[in-house]
C-alpha cells in the first residue's frame, strides 16, 4: 500500500497486488511512502518479504524534503515489521528487480538447487 500526505495528514492513498501499479502511484511532485510485500527464496523455501519505501520525487522542495524524516520517524512507529527500508527519489530505486535484491541480500543465505561454485 501507499501513504501520501493530504496537507498535515498522512492517509492512505491505495492498495493492491500489482508491483507497477504500486511503482506508478510514486511521482516526481510526491513525498510519500509505501510498504510492499515481495516473495522472496529458493526452488526450495518461499518467504514473504516487506519493505518500506520513503519516496521523494525530483520537484519535492527541500524544505518538504527535510520534514520528510520526522514524518518518517512517526510513520514507523506503526508500520514495524520490515526487512528492508528503502530512500528513493528515481523509479529504479523502487523497481522491483532493486527492491527483490536488496530483500534477498537482508534475508541472508539464498541458495539455489541449480547453483554450483
Amino acid at each position: 500500500f501507499t501513504l501520501r500526505f493530504n496537507g498535515n495528514l498522512i492517509e492512505v492513498d491505495s492498495k493492491g497486488s500489482d508491483y507497477d501499479e504500486f511503482v506508478s502511484k510514486f511521482t516526481d511532485e510526491e513525498r510519500m511512502f509505501g510498504y510492499v510485500r515481495v516473495t522472496t527464496g529458493d526452488e526450495m523455501s518461499k518467504r514473504a518479504k516487506f519493505a518500506f519505501i520513503t519516496w521523494s520525487g525530483s520537484q519535492v522542495s527541500p524544505i518538504k524534503k527535510a520534514k520528510l524524516s520526522v514524518d518518517k520517524a512517526l510513520v514507523k512507529h506503526v508500520i514495524k515489521n520490515f526487512a528492508v527500508e528503502i530512500l528513493a527519489e528515481d523509479h529504479n530505486d523502487v523497481s522491483l528487480e532493486t527492491v527483490s535484491a536488496a530483500l534477498r541480500k537482508a534475508g541472508g543465505a539464498n541458495y539455489g538447487t541449480g547453483v554450483s561454485s
